[in-house]
């Protein structure tokens, strides 16, 4: 039996030759995805969040970066929330000290969500030194080697964002 994680997989067949083969590159793939759960588990555990509130937290962090405003109906659109479930999402971030409610500049029936300084700050110790990592190997790829990956990605991404549940 081949241990886990080596050229054959659940889906896939055998190995036929002992060049790294499209099997090994999803096996890899596979495992970066494992990787990336169980550190975002991680990262959930130690900030005390859930994964949509975390998600949440990510995309006004961005949405701040840009200089964008993000009201809540623009954030439950962006997760697939219902009102009454970003309601008490917001309630949720708000008491734990990660997103403020201020007044919207032009619209006082609305509000804007904006995340603290300190979410700013947790967000950037508990990730940062991976984030660092990682853009260091990204950045030792060659051109040649970044032109491939992402064109992988992106066939990648297109692949999984086509699969039909009732029809596959």
């Amino acid at each position: 039996m081949t241990p886990l994680g080596e050229s054959e997989g659940y889906w896939y067949p055998p190995r036929r030759n002992e060049q790294p083969s499209a099997v090994d590159v999803l096996n890899a793939l596979r495992e970066y995805r494992a990787s990336e759960t169980a550190m975002r588990r991680r990262t959930r555990t130690s900030m005390a969040m859930g994964e949509t509130d975390l998600l949440a937290l990510r995309y006004l962090l961005e949405a701040e970066t840009a200089g964008q405003e993000v009201r809540p109906k623009e954030l439950a659109a962006r997760l697939g929330m219902t009102s009454a479930s970003m309601t008490a999402l917001v309630d949720r971030m708000a008491s734990s000290g990660y997103i403020t409610r201020e007044p919207h500049p032009s619209d006082r029936r609305a509000i804007i969500l904006r995340p603290t300084r300190g979410a700013d700050e947790e967000v950037r110790h508990t990730l940062g030194n991976m984030h660092g990592r990682m853009i260091e190997i990204a950045e030792s790829l060659s051109p040649e080697e970044t032109t491939a990956v992402l064109q992988f990605l992106v066939r990648m991404r297109e692949a999984v964002d086509a699969i039909d549940v009732a029809g596959d």
